[in-house]
């Protein structure tokens, strides 16, 4: 679809609505003038998540609605949980407590566990520096990805992995950290919503639930992820294209889509009706209030393929020359 949408601008005849993620594929096309920014006439703007609302705001524009979103919590095999010796009370609230129970789980699961592992990329090893109070903009869209915040950050998760009790997906033989989760290879990953999907179909007999992420020196954080309702500033359809927006992004129809399969609704009204009909979702919605998105930076996909290729080394590489190279990467692409 990513490929479909660059070369339909290429030839000037983008769709009329299209999916957008969040991130630097929305701020690339804010950037170069391609989308209309018809977000404030949709008859929900004021019913979004803030979170939401934010990751398609470019240069103080908010330019497209939000279909839906995940944000990602902690996943626990309960049955691993239980074999060591843990209860519902040593559910981690924080890092302290975080390093404490992967800790006990190690000792007593033996070396054919792994305590948590989570997939490679920077779309989970961030969560960590938004618990520290980091992150890789702020709130003007500046470039911080060289702060003490996210140094030590990236030091507390490399000191996990020094002691064993954080893996990488790859470092186990799984494509991500659900399938290790799901084969018995970790007591417990992070991922978002869409985990419960593959749970179900692939692995039905693994008892599990999620909960919230561990607070970080800052509080709590998360990522959430998320995907809009894109319009092109060319298209001749600009009114039918909001009206449909509009029809799609009502309370009644995300339920529909929320019911079909399983996507959160990005109106705040929906909330209640959402977390009656799915309550295992709860952990999930009750950090979208404090959930971070990723920067809306232009032109950046190649330096975040570098930034992933260094976090696949972080055991054994300076946090801080990690985040320099980012810092310096980051400002030259974005000019």
């Amino acid at each position: 679809m990513t490929q479909q949408l660059g070369q339909a601008f290429a030839a000037n005849k983008p769709p009329d609505v299209f999916y957008l993620t969040s991130g630097q594929q929305f701020a690339t096309y804010a950037s170069e003038g391609a989308l209309y920014p018809y977000g404030a006439q949709t008859t929900g703007a004021s019913d979004f998540y803030p979170s939401l609302s934010s990751a398609f705001t470019y240069k103080g524009t908010f330019y497209c609605a939000p279909k839906d979103f995940s944000t990602l919590g902690l996943q626990i095999n309960t049955t691993m949980w239980a074999k060591a010796g843990l209860t519902s009370a040593d559910i981690p609230t924080t890092w302290a407590q975080l390093t404490s129970v992967l800790t006990t789980l190690k000792n007593k699961l033996g070396s054919g566990v792994t305590p948590m592992v989570i997939s490679p990329t920077h779309d989970r090893v961030d969560a960590f520096l938004a618990q520290a109070g980091g992150g890789l903009t702020n709130a003007a869209g500046q470039i911080t990805a060289d702060t003490p915040q996210n140094l030590q950050a990236l030091t507390y998760l490399q000191g996990l992995m020094k002691a064993g009790l954080i893996k990488y997906s790859s470092q186990v033989g799984a494509g991500w950290g659900g399938q290790a989760f799901g084969t018995g290879k970790a007591a417990t990953t992070i991922e978002g919503n869409w985990i419960q999907g593959a749970m179900t179909t692939d692995y039905p007999t693994v008892k599990y639930e999620t909960v919230q992420l561990p607070a970080g020196p800052s509080g709590p954080g998360t990522l959430v992820f998320t995907t809009c309702w894109g319009v092109p500033k060319q298209s001749a359809n600009k009114a039918a294209a909001v009206s449909f927006v509009n029809f799609m992004t009502s309370p009644a129809q995300e339920m529909t889509f929320a019911k079909a399969f399983g996507v959160m609704p990005s109106l705040q009204s929906d909330k209640a009706a959402f977390l009656q009909e799915f309550p295992g979702d709860a952990p999930f919605m009750q950090s979208a209030a404090y959930a971070v998105g990723g920067p809306n930076l232009p032109n950046v996909a190649n330096v975040f393929t570098a930034y992933d290729n260094q976090l696949t080394q972080l055991a054994t590489t300076s946090p801080a020359a990690i985040l320099s190279a980012l810092q310096k990467n980051l400002s030259a692409a974005v000019g």
